[in-house]
């Protein structure tokens, strides 16, 4: 496994704390050699465990919820106080890299540290959150941490079985959580002053600006579809070209469509990630295929337009090759705004500690985009080089993490609720 890009001559102890927590939480995957890390595995609760376990060297009391999130609490000047919640996911993409959601809860559980290394205490209280499912690798159920925080959970999704038939609610019984009270995993919205997300960028903007920080301003929603094309299997060397409904000719020309569609389209992006065919055998005629789709545009509006667009072409394909079509639509989020309180602390924090943040938009979703539905939100982005993310080779410099460590706790020291 690659090791952490950069090096810490030019990085302080917070930033080097923070490279060294990141390659240990990557040390704990499903998948040797590469890093996989599900929700419910052996992984996932090692991982916790670890995470419980620095968040309490910072000072924080922790607990876990009936959704499985584990939660960092650091009191305030007084017991009780609503919290800044700050926080990211545990768990990964199949082979993916070691700073997609672990820097968001490593790097605030840093700045924490620092402030209880001071004796500091705010007028409000701060918690870290390490979400328990983001990616949805396992079930498919993107956000499933977050959305049980606001209360948005539904319940039918604890009935989504994975691969081998688990659902989602034996697995988090297995895991120790209580679907059966999966309600008391929700906030009240007046006990949160606002939700802060630090994350990799994972796009090329703050690279080439030679900028270490980025600041949020929208996340873009997406919307997630699969689609299944029937035809007939058949001998590949008996049945006649103009006779035959051949369903993953049809699928490659409904991937070509969409890909010449948000091509054109400007500010729409989409991504076919996964095609699978049947029989699959090498001399058979494919009788189905099936393929996913993942559709994004900075405005709800241009991404409804587009899924309708897209369904509309893979349809007319479809019934010209003489293929049956069925449609499912796995996931749709909502783009989110960030709040303007909040970006204009965030950026004075950037200010001062010496660097010009750079605003710009995420075209990536993330914990936040739910966490807005019961409370202000934000986003710090970090330079990733190359802008990569979702690989092994995903990679930030310690001095980077370092100037968000130090940007974290600023903030905090600073920040005053919106009146």
């Amino acid at each position: 496994m690659a090791s952490s890009a950069g090096g810490t001559s030019e990085a302080g102890p917070a930033g080097r704390q923070i490279m060294a927590r990141c390659d240990a939480l990557a040390e704990l995957t499903e998948e040797p050699g590469q890093l996989t890390r599900t929700f419910g595995s052996a992984m996932h609760r090692r991982a916790l465990e670890r995470i419980a376990g620095w968040m309490e060297a910072a000072g924080m009391h922790t607990r876990h919820d009936a959704a499985g999130n584990l939660i960092g609490r650091y009191e305030g000047l007084e017991p009780g106080l609503p919290a800044l919640m700050m926080g990211s996911h545990q768990d990964t993409v199949r082979n993916g890299g070691r700073y997609d959601g672990m820097l968001g809860i490593v790097a605030p559980i840093t700045a924490v540290g620092l402030l209880h290394a001071a004796g500091e205490r705010l007028p409000f209280a701060v918690e870290v959150i390490a979400f328990t499912d983001e990616e949805g690798v396992r079930f498919e159920t993107t956000l499933l941490g977050s959305k049980a925080v606001t209360g948005a959970l539904d319940p039918e999704l604890l009935a989504t079985r994975d691969a081998a038939g688990i659902t989602v609610a034996e697995a988090m019984r297995e895991f120790g959580a209580a679907p059966e009270r999966i309600g008391d995993a929700a906030y009240p919205p007046e006990a949160l002053l606002g939700f802060v997300e630090t994350h990799i960028e994972q796009g090329p903007q703050l690279e080439r600006a030679d900028r270490p920080l980025g600041v949020v301003t929208a996340i873009a929603g997406g919307a997630r579809l699969e689609f299944h094309l029937t035809g007939t299997a058949g001998h590949a060397g008996t049945v006649p070209m103009d006779q035959r409904r051949d369903a993953v000719s049809g699928a490659a020309e409904a991937i070509l469509a969409l890909e010449r569609y948000c091509r054109d389209a400007g500010d729409v992006v989409g991504t076919v990630g996964r095609i699978h065919a049947e029989p699959g055998a090498i001399n058979v005629i494919p009788g189905a295929a099936v393929f996913t789709a993942d559709i994004r545009a900075p405005e709800d509006t241009r991404r409804a337009t587009a899924v309708a667009a897209i369904r509309e072409q893979v349809e007319a394909i479809a019934a010209a090759r003489g293929l049956d079509c069925t449609i499912r639509q796995l996931y749709e989020a909502d783009g989110c705004q960030c709040d303007a309180h909040l970006v204009r602390a965030l950026s004075a924090a950037v200010n001062a500690e010496g660097s010009e943040p750079l605003h710009l938009y995420s075209g990536a979703g993330h914990d936040a985009m739910a966490m807005a539905a019961i409370t202000p939100v934000a986003m710090l982005f970090v330079r990733c080089r190359g802008g990569l993310s979702h690989h092994p080779d995903e990679a930030i410099t310690a001095a980077d993490a370092d100037v968000t460590a130090r940007v974290l706790a600023r903030f905090l020291r600073d920040f005053e609720p919106a009146r």
